[in-house]
């Protein structure tokens, strides 16, 4: 298992093992080089961790920890979480700020304790098979464990994805395998006994009571405190991602300021112009005087990095978007740096996606269905259709404009992007279609909202959906945790701390959705921090190219080992003649322009789930021997 894991932590290998648990840790060593090795016990050796994250407010939890009599051994934040968890159970994980996947084994009670963070930037996976429990950071490690482990796509993860973009957590992609949802915590006794419940969950309250001002320094403050945390608490050096948008030259500006000299940046540039943003990431180093480096990424390197971006996602995924940070990633390892900050967060927080501002606009135009002005709102957002074609535009009424008498009903503000999504089940084959019959994922998810969920704004409800779907479904998995640790590399995301998300959450709705001025507050910070012309710009979503990357002269060979008509009946997933119509349209497709918005996805989520089922349903990778650093094991108790 801490083979199969090698790539999240290839520093050293500590292994713990008694007559009725094991635990394995593969460490990225970034706090407390010398003694900070895993798994570490309490002082009389009944409590062990294995801890993969960061406990960022661990030195402020710990005089309040030696004022109650807990002695420490090192200055790790992982003998933190140990002593905290004695002295408070497991309320200790409310206290604190981070970003974690903990394991702990009391081996008097013999009760293993599982939690992770409140949004899941650290994944955690757990299954029982055979009488055994196992856990691990990615399934992958759970296969190692066990080569009788039955392997198999979840027909329900799979209506997931094709929905939502990504499985929602407690469910995943493989039958039989669970992942511990955001913000819980999981016990389990001798006996059996589970006990799963949240130690945290997002409330949007709108209680903050100050003016927009009065909004503009909380957040800059708490922003400041949580990117300081970031930078300074690490014994290795910390760097920054660098798009050249708002969110990540914002932590860039915090960044240096907290440093105090210079700080290395990294970028990416596209070799095609649609996608680069280079012209502002340039003004923002010239702005900052940041030691930088870029790569710029081509078509054909996304084909030939995209096998090992999904055996790193181990998911399925609708766009090739993460492929270029897998290789961003990479630069900056390659440049001696294991520890980066970046942007993720902020269009969760602070309501800076074209989504929220679509449905306010929908729900706007809801409370008057019949006026001929209220919809030209639409062309706000998208001002290509104010150039289109007077059919287009009737088409993009009609499609906006879809279900307005829902306006408020929870899911309204996603739905047609659900239904966008959704329409890519047509890939599926008779079988899988058959197996989903009766099953609704939206219903599904719609009837797990939390009690308070109504009491809320529209906006803070649509936040909601988008951080419990797309940012701890998608974002973090694919482009964020994923990406960054296939290289060795940690993320930080001061967007996504503590005390950052709670403020945001607090604010009223106008602070972060100016009528129809997204992120308003952080735009106001930015001002101060950053170039005007980077507050200013029009936000540019991040984007790479999509099926182009993987057709015409020069397309790797494996391409056609996954879309060949046995690999797919072998997959048991989509329908072969479907996909063979799909496949011959895009091969003789010429430019981008030529995809459809649903073409790009059906090809990008066939090769991506034929690329997992060879990789981690059709066979038993082979095992990885790493050389144990620690090794403690302990006979059974008389």
């Amino acid at each position: 298992m801490a083979g199969a894991l090698r790539h999240r932590g290839p520093d050293e290998f500590g292994i713990y093992r008694d007559e009725r648990a094991g635990l394995a840790h593969a460490r990225l060593s970034i706090i407390d080089l010398a003694s900070g090795q895993q798994p570490m016990c309490n002082e009389d050796e009944s409590l062990w961790i294995a801890f993969n994250g960061e406990i960022f407010n661990y030195l402020e939890l710990r005089p309040e920890l030696e004022a109650l009599g807990h002695t420490f051994r090192t200055h790790s934040d992982t003998e933190v979480i140990i002593h905290a968890y004695e002295a408070w159970g497991n309320e200790a994980f409310a206290r604190f700020n981070g970003q974690f996947a903990i394991a702990l084994w009391d081996n008097k009670r013999h009760r293993l304790t599982l939690a992770r963070d409140r949004v899941g930037v650290r994944p955690l996976y757990h299954c029982e098979h055979a009488g055994r429990i196992s856990f691990a950071s990615e399934a992958k490690a759970l296969f190692a464990a066990d080569p009788t482990l039955p392997r198999a796509f979840d027909p329900i993860g799979l209506d997931q994805t094709f929905t939502f973009w990504s499985v929602v957590a407690p469910r995943t992609i493989f039958a039989g395998i669970s992942e511990l949802e955001p913000g819980h915590v999981l016990t389990i006794d001798r006996d059996g006994t589970r006990h799963d419940a949240p130690f945290w969950r997002p409330r949007y309250t709108r209680a903050f009571s100050g003016t927009i001002d009065d909004a503009v320094d909380a957040v800059s403050a708490a922003l400041e405190r949580a990117t300081a945390l970031r930078i300074l608490r690490a014994d290795v050096p910390v760097g920054s991602y660098l798009s050249g948008g708002l969110d990540s030259s914002l932590v860039a500006a915090l960044g240096v300021a907290a440093k105090g000299d210079r700080l290395r940046t990294f970028s990416m540039r596209f070799a095609d112009a649609e996608y680069d943003e280079a012209e502002f990431q340039r003004e923002v180093v010239a702005h900052l005087g940041s030691e930088h480096a870029e790569i710029t990424v081509t078509r054909r390197d996304i084909a030939a990095a995209f096998p090992s971006v999904i055996a790193h996602t181990e998911r399925p995924i609708l766009r090739t978007a993460p492929a270029p940070l897998y290789l961003l990633s990479k630069l900056v390892r390659d440049a001696g740096i294991k520890v980066v900050l970046t942007g993720e967060g902020a269009d969760e927080m602070f309501a800076g996606y074209d989504l929220f501002r679509e449905a306010k606009v929908r729900r706007f135009w809801a409370r008057r269905p019949d006026s001929r002005m209220r919809p030209r709102l639409i062309e706000r957002l998208y001002p290509y259709l104010h150039r289109s074609p007077v059919s287009q535009q009737a088409m993009a009424r009609q499609f906006f404009g879809q279900n307005l008498a829902a306006a408020a009903e929870p899911g309204f503000s996603h739905d047609l992007r659900w239904r966008t999504t959704s329409a890519l089940k047509r890939l599926f084959g008779a079988d899988l279609r058959a197996s989903l019959a009766g099953q609704d994922a939206r219903g599904a998810l719609l009837a797990t909202l939390p009690a308070e969920f109504r009491d809320w704004s529209f906006l803070g409800q649509d936040q909601y959906l988008e951080v419990r779907t797309l940012l701890s479904g998608y974002i973090l998995p694919s482009q964020g945790d994923r990406m960054l640790m296939a290289h060795s590399v940690e993320g930080r995301f001061p967007f996504l701390d503590r005390d950052v998300m709670e403020l945001a959450n607090s604010l009223p709705d106008e602070h972060k959705l100016r009528v129809l001025d997204e992120k308003h507050v952080l735009k106001r910070i930015g001002a101060r921090l950053l170039p005007s012309s980077v507050c200013r710009r029009k936000k540019q979503p991040y984007r790479a190219p999509d099926a182009l990357s993987f057709v015409g002269p020069g397309a790797p060979d494996w391409i056609d080992g996954c879309m060949n008509e046995d690999a797919i009946r072998d997959a048991g997933v989509f329908d072969p003649a479907v996909v063979r119509g799909l496949w011959q349209k895009c091969k003789t497709r010429g430019d981008e322009s030529q995809f459809s918005n649903a073409d790009n996805m059906a090809v990008v989520g066939v090769l991506s789930t034929q690329l997992l089922h060879q990789q981690l349903i059709a066979s038993v990778p082979v095992p990885v021997t790493v050389e144990v650093k620690t090794l403690v094991e302990r006979s059974p108790e008389p």
